[in-house]
């Protein structure tokens, strides 16, 4: 059942680290089910179908919404409005655009810097190296708070690879000063774990399988955004 994996998943962490409910495709009712067992922090990446969660849910004034999915410029003023935390921040351009809109809305979202220590033509991101450049203007950026870093293993890499991969990104995030690291996911949040994530992205391993989107609501959202 799924209060039972909340349950494992949660015992499974140590103080400090995250759950992060990745709820992109699982309906509205199963976000309920879990907020009532107290997990809060939910993770969607489409922006027309976390809308209509959010309006389904908006008397559980609990819940915090992250925004984990690659952040279009046209989107920023939505995503701004609505979510709390956005982890996909992948340039300093972008950062811009979510500091000023921020200003216009009088909003402060939690940011993580999305990076990219790997080659990876399927990826986006902050190098190292550019974002060891771009930090001073960057830390000064208002009406935003960057609280941490955000990356994704390549596919077909090694488990090995991983590990290195991941205690990279919680080196990178440690020079800079920052606290969080928002790295793992279902198939390798525990070697993520191992090197010092505090926001595990998990979807099938808590939830299971998604559903096609127009399972979630009775009105169309398959134009994905």
């Amino acid at each position: 059942m799924l209060s039972d994996r909340l349950r494992e998943l949660k015992n499974s962490l140590p103080s400090g680290v995250n759950l992060l409910a990745v709820s992109k495709g699982q309906p509205a009712f199963l976000i309920r089910s879990l907020a009532e067992k107290g997990q809060l922090d939910f993770g969607e990446s489409r922006l027309q179908e976390a809308l209509l969660k959010m309006d389904e849910l908006k008397d559980i004034d609990m819940l915090r919404w992250h925004f984990i999915g690659r952040l279009q410029s046209n989107k920023v003023r939505s995503v701004v409005r609505y979510f709390e935390f956005i982890h996909s921040v992948d340039s300093l351009s972008l950062a811009e655009r979510i500091s000023r809109i921020s200003a216009e809305e009088e909003r402060s979202p939690k940011v993580l810097l999305q990076v990219k220590l790997r080659e990876d033509n399927n990826k986006v991101g902050f190098s190292s190296n550019v974002l060891c450049k771009e930090w001073s203007t960057l830390k000064q950026l208002a009406n935003l708070q960057i609280v941490g870093l955000m990356t994704i293993s390549p596919l077909g890499i090694s488990q090995e690879d991983k590990q290195a991969l991941f205690i990279d990104c919680r080196d990178l995030a440690d020079e800079l000063g920052l606290k969080e690291c928002s790295m793992g996911m279902s198939n390798d949040w525990q070697l993520a774990l191992r090197a010092g994530s505090t926001w595990l992205r998990l979807g099938s391993a808590l939830f299971g399988p998604r559903l096609d989107p127009r399972q979630l609501f009775d009105r169309d959202i398959t134009k994905s955004t």
